[in-house]
């Protein structure tokens, strides 16, 4: 039988899925919340863009609360290693243990980029020099690029990054951004290495990690969260024991797992919501178009877009608040000041609004806030006087983490 929801009732389930119901990843030393945020993500997604910090620990920051930066470098790239860089939704850092079910995506990858070419000059020189070297980051390699722009990369940078794909060489630590490569048989147990299941048990093992991490979704949105090929996902969701239901105003059906929704019957779904911004690249809103029908919210990333043509801003963050996301900013460090470019905010939501900016602003180190522009102009006059009470200490009710 189809089970009915409402759009309140899929939202609540998705943001449990993400972690973003508190309490959440509390438990334990602040390496262990943020590798058990990695776990419940099932993928962290990595960019090279920082302005307020990098996506990554962002992502931590919203689940895991005000946990020290150096502890969510420890907790992906750290020993004992817990994590490993993938291909997943896109460049990730994805669990250790999930590593054999990529065993699909390296072997495309190998058909993809190695078919013929395993000997070629630049591939011989990368194993060469990682079997005499040890772990190596591109500056072992002569460097990654050639001396044009940042995608202009040397033939062993692009040999070594298509070993990656293929499995040949992996990537458990980064150093100053950059990352470490080794091989296979020197970093992974060979347990690990052993266990190659066939595309189709990957399948549906990476399909049952993404209906239990996003809560509800159609079969478009399990198969974007590890990016599947829609034809294997609908191959693969036949027998997996998914519950189909409807959302509503959602025009096509969509699936649960029997465990959150019995769990959102129960009521053991609680916890608040807090009041925090977003990673343009966190996992709640990766996929635009359900981001779209979750949440009415029209959200993309505008880094590359020309400066005259943005809307919203350079690199912009919307707000959780209350389970819904309520407003954006586009933020900037500059020295000891968060600058908050350009602000856009829903009437009642300046509160949360201030609340998360000031709660970014501590964790990152800067010491006061400074919103310029804020749309509608009318809300700027409250938002500033918010944004003035949070930084003085005069934490009144409205805000309260969680308003």
């Amino acid at each position: 039988m189809t089970v009915e929801l409402s759009i309140a009732e899929a939202r609540r389930l998705a943001l449990a899925a993400q972690g973003l119901l508190a309490p959440t990843a509390r438990c334990g030393g602040a390496v262990d919340r943020v590798v058990g945020v990695v776990g419940q993500l099932g993928a962290v997604q990595l960019d090279t863009i920082s302005v307020l910090a990098r996506s990554h620990e962002l992502v931590a920051f919203a689940r895991a609360g005000a946990v020290g930066r150096r502890a969510v470098e420890r907790a992906y790239w750290g020993a004992p290693h817990r994590c490993i860089e993938y291909w997943s939704h896109a460049a990730c850092v994805v669990p250790l243990e999930d590593w054999p079910w990529y065993a699909w995506r390296r072997r495309r990858s190998r058909r993809r980029y190695l078919a013929g070419r395993e000997n070629a000059p630049a591939f011989v020189e990368v194993r060469q020099r990682l079997r005499d070297l040890g772990p190596i980051t591109t500056e072992g390699l002569g460097g990654a690029r050639q001396g044009g722009p940042w995608w202009d990369w040397s033939p062993l940078k692009v040999a070594v990054e298509e070993l990656l794909a293929a499995g040949e060489v992996v990537c458990q630590e980064r150093r100053g951004w950059r990352r470490v490569y080794d091989l296979p048989e020197r970093a992974l147990a060979a347990a690990l290495r052993a266990h190659e299941p066939d595309d189709a048990e990957c399948h549906r093992h990476l399909l049952a990690g993404a209906a239990r991490r996003l809560g509800v979704a159609t079969l478009a949105d399990l198969a974007d969260y590890p990016r599947l090929p829609l034809r294997d996902a609908r191959a693969a969701l036949p027998g997996m024991g998914l519950t189909e239901v409807r959302v509503q105003g959602w025009a096509q059906p969509a699936w649960a797992d029997p465990a959150l929704l019995e769990g959102l019957s129960g009521g053991q779904l609680g916890g608040r919501c807090r009041s925090v911004l977003l990673s343009p690249f966190d996992s709640l809103i990766w996929d635009r178009r359900r981001t779209g029908r979750l949440f009415d919210f029209a959200h993309r990333l505008e880094a590359y877009t020309p400066a005259s043509q943005r809307e919203h801003g350079y690199f912009t963050m919307p707000l959780l608040a209350g389970g819904r996301l309520r407003g954006r900013v586009d933020p900037k460090r500059a020295g000891a000041t968060l600058v908050a470019r350009q602000v856009g905010v829903e009437a009642g939501a300046e509160a949360a609004m201030a609340t998360a900016l000031v709660a970014a602003a501590r964790w990152v180190g800067c010491e006061r806030v400074v919103a310029e522009r804020v749309r509608p102009e009318g809300r700027g006059p409250r938002l500033r006087e918010l944004l003035t009470r949070a930084q003085s200490g005069d934490h009144a009710r409205d805000l309260r983490i969680g308003s």
